[in-house]
């Protein structure tokens, strides 16, 4: 399929602080609302591309923003090539770093630009890709944090599951004690039935020793995988843990770019990734760790972002699955739908990404 011929015009950003209907609650951090950082790529020819960034906080949206812009700025005028424009921006941002915020921003303008040749062929961004549009397969990533009620955890696992038939949702552990995390572990497990798939997350909230310690104690518990145990960048702790446990160990949400990827295999530090769109490098940077994972028979998971990230996981070979949050749902037009544990790919062009700008307007800041 030829790309249809776009030229960069401006880019137009907004801020929202958008409440979550179930608050992150990890060892390390509590989100209860969400900021978004909006992104509207204008072309001459009158499509906009558009796409969001997770910026943690209005003050991180507030130091995105000038980026976007200035990076927007430099691609004036350019015609709307990916490739071209991550190699453009890439060395424009060479004396500041390719990693952090400026990665982040390149990711954003990336992912708004393959948004733009979608809409332009009039075809989803996954068809540009060479993907499909049948199912992939969805796990339910939304709340399930750091509660001591375990019957409100077991009645909210419950919950999760009838949103949309779902055969998987994550459990956050991280607790103070170990018996603490494995009472909240079986409490789920009791809820939810032996069926369903069960990967528990530390958010890099534990050492080494602890994370051994914890994690021989999960190998008994039928525990699907163990998420980011130890801090991101410790691949030798990584290492060592996936040599250890029987449990997969899963990585790759903090990788910054497709090389971190090949180091974490080179390492052998993990059995599963799940690189996450706004660190990978934006559409552009998850092909390249597509390619990556496929060469090492990599399983492949997304890491939020979900309207984006079932594009991509449509023509990743090794897709495993997909992390489905309601995040940005309250900015949205259409909201992405989770159906018999599926997500589908939106059948609009491009990303399938609309603003409610009604919504948009009532959760606006300055930035």
């Amino acid at each position: 399929m030829s790309m249809p011929e776009l030229t960069i015009r401006d880019v137009k950003v907004r801020s929202v602080v958008v409440p979550m209907a179930h608050p992150l609650v990890t060892r390390v951090i509590t989100i209860e609302q969400l900021a978004l950082l909006l992104i509207d790529l204008r072309t001459e020819e009158g499509i906009t591309g558009r796409a969001y960034l997770f910026g943690f906080s209005e003050r991180g949206n507030s130091y995105l923003a000038p980026l976007v812009r200035d990076l927007a700025e430099i691609c004036h005028g350019d015609k709307v090539v990916p490739i071209d424009l991550y190699t453009k921006m890439q060395k424009s941002l060479t004396l500041f770093g390719h990693e952090g915020l400026t990665l982040m921003v390149l990711s954003g303008i990336d992912m708004a630009c393959w948004d733009a040749l979608g809409q332009a062929a009039e075809v989803p961004v996954a068809s540009l890709l060479g993907g499909g549009t049948g199912p992939i397969p969805a796990y339910n990533s939304n709340g399930m944090g750091l509660t001591d009620d375990l019957g409100v955890l077991a009645d909210e696992a419950r919950r999760l599951i009838a949103e949309g038939d779902f055969r998987a949702i994550k459990v956050r552990l991280g607790r103070d004690t170990l018996a603490e995390d494995i009472s909240a572990f079986r409490a789920v497990r009791g809820a939810v039935g032996d069926e369903i798939l069960l990967p528990v997350d530390f958010n890099q909230g534990l050492d080494v020793a602890e994370a051994l310690k914890r994690g021989h104690a999960l190998d008994e518990e039928d525990v699907y995988w163990i998420e980011e145990p130890i801090v991101y960048d410790n691949l030798t702790g990584c290492a060592e843990l996936a040599a250890a446990l029987n449990t997969p160990i899963q990585i790759g949400e903090n990788f910054w770019g497709p090389k971190a990827l090949s180091a974490a295999i080179e390492a052998k530090a993990l059995a599963y990734a799940m690189p996450d769109l706004e660190r990978i490098g934006g559409i552009t940077g998850w092909l390249c760790a597509a390619a990556i994972a496929n060469e090492a028979a990599i399983p492949l998971s997304s890491h939020i972002f979900p309207e984006a990230s079932v594009h991509v996981m449509a023509a990743t070979p090794t897709a495993h699955w997909l992390e489905y949050v309601d995040w940005a749902a309250p900015v949205l037009t259409h909201p992405l739908v989770a159906r018999d544990g599926h997500v589908r790919v939106p059948d609009r062009p491009g990303l399938g990404i609309d603003w409610n700008e009604d919504a948009v307007a009532r959760y606006q800041v300055t930035l």
